[in-house]
């Protein structure tokens, strides 16, 4: 095969049982549900939920009714329970239905219009409610819910979980935590049939007072630190590597790239890495980020649509070497962190244009 300038992706499924296993032990007592949207993180909602049903997963999360519909495709044999967070939109309800997905409810006219949808087909609609507890995004304000439970909107509904969301679950000494904590525990006991969630990948690492009933992981089942920071108990999920193209030596102060803003400090010499923002690599990465180079983390100078410039100093490589710009050494919230980002942004924006690989067995013998 002739070689290639393409940068690869591959995306290590052993490495995301390990994580799933770390939550899991982390959340003891309470169910690990994946949140798999946005096409599992941006690396492939259907071999990612595959692998982490092998592992126990039972309970998985997507945000649009596509992403779920996509994924109970992708595991049809699986007796999987699909979540949707978008709940339910108008029109939605037959599609729901058809593949057996589970809306979460956000605000009265979603109820209203779930519960409509219920009584016109006949026996119960398993729902899941989201009740805002302060950060005021998705979610039933808590007077509407306690409203909610003393009147028939909830008539043809099985409200199956009662959940909320953490504004500030990063940052663990935030009071805010305690006050949506102490705001959850009085809707839960508005729904005292309900199992209840609270925590997503930072608040199933709050300790125990968090998990309730279901924990919800995100971004730490693909390496992301629970409080935005590299967690040596996390493993990397992605590493995005790239050849180098061509080596240059470039002169003490002189520029490199457009806008000539990026001066070289010293006489040094750079490698040209086949692989930019049109593969995900976050432009604003060059603030601060590195790359894994000959056998260390290495300063990025600047990062183009399709290359981007690492400086090499004395070390030896040459074009072909393979460069890590996401991965195991170029570690994901040090990247996010660069680039003024979040460790989310970063695996989303991941391009269809590298080559991607699939480390370890999507499933398990029998499962």
């Amino acid at each position: 095969m002739a070689p290639s300038s393409r940068a690869r992706l591959s995306i290590d499924l052993d490495a995301l049982a390990h994580n799933y296993h770390v939550i899991a032990a982390e959340a003891a007592g309470a169910e690990t549900a994946p949140v798999v949207k946005a096409d599992g993180y941006g690396l492939g909602a259907a071999p990612i939920a595959r692998r982490l049903w092998a592992e126990g997963a039972r309970t998985f999360f997507v945000a649009r009714l596509e992403e779920g519909e996509a994924l109970r495709a992708a595991m049809a044999h699986r007796s999987a329970r699909i979540l949707v967070l978008d709940g339910f939109m108008p029109g939605a309800g037959p599609r729901l239905a058809a593949a057996g997905l589970t809306p979460v409810l956000n605000s009265l006219d979603q109820v209203a219009a779930a519960s409509r949808f219920a009584q016109h087909v006949g026996g119960s609609l398993p729902c899941a409610l989201q009740v805002d507890t302060g950060m005021n995004r998705q979610g039933l304000g808590r007077a509407e819910a306690a409203a909610l439970v003393q009147s028939d909107r909830l008539a043809g509904l099985s409200i199956e979980l009662v959940m909320s969301h953490l504004g500030c679950g990063a940052i663990p000494d935030h009071g805010r935590n305690a006050d949506q904590l102490a705001a959850f525990r009085a809707v839960r006991q508005l729904f005292p049939q309900a199992k209840a969630s609270l925590a997503a990948s930072a608040g199933a690492f709050l300790g125990p007072d968090y998990r309730f009933d279901l924990v919800r992981p995100g971004i730490s089942l693909f390496g992301g630190g629970p409080m935005e920071r590299p967690d040596p108990r996390l493993r990397a999920v992605a590493r995005l590597e790239a050849p180098i193209l061509d080596i240059r030596h470039v002169g003490a102060g002189e520029l490199i790239g457009y806008g000539a803003t990026i001066r070289a400090d010293a006489a040094t010499r750079v490698a040209l890495i086949g692989a930019g923002y049109a593969d995900g690599v976050i432009r604003a990465t060059r603030r601060g980020g590195q790359a894994w180079a000959a056998g260390a983390l290495r300063r990025l100078y600047i990062v183009d649509m399709d290359l981007t410039v690492v400086d090499l100093g004395d070390a030896s490589a040459q074009p072909g070497d393979m460069v890590e710009l996401l991965g195991p050494h170029a570690l994901l919230d040090d990247q996010a962190q660069a680039a003024g980002s979040i460790a989310h942004e970063c695996l989303v924006r991941l391009s269809t244009r590298a080559q991607r690989i699939y480390l370890g067995a999507e499933a398990s013998a029998g499962a």
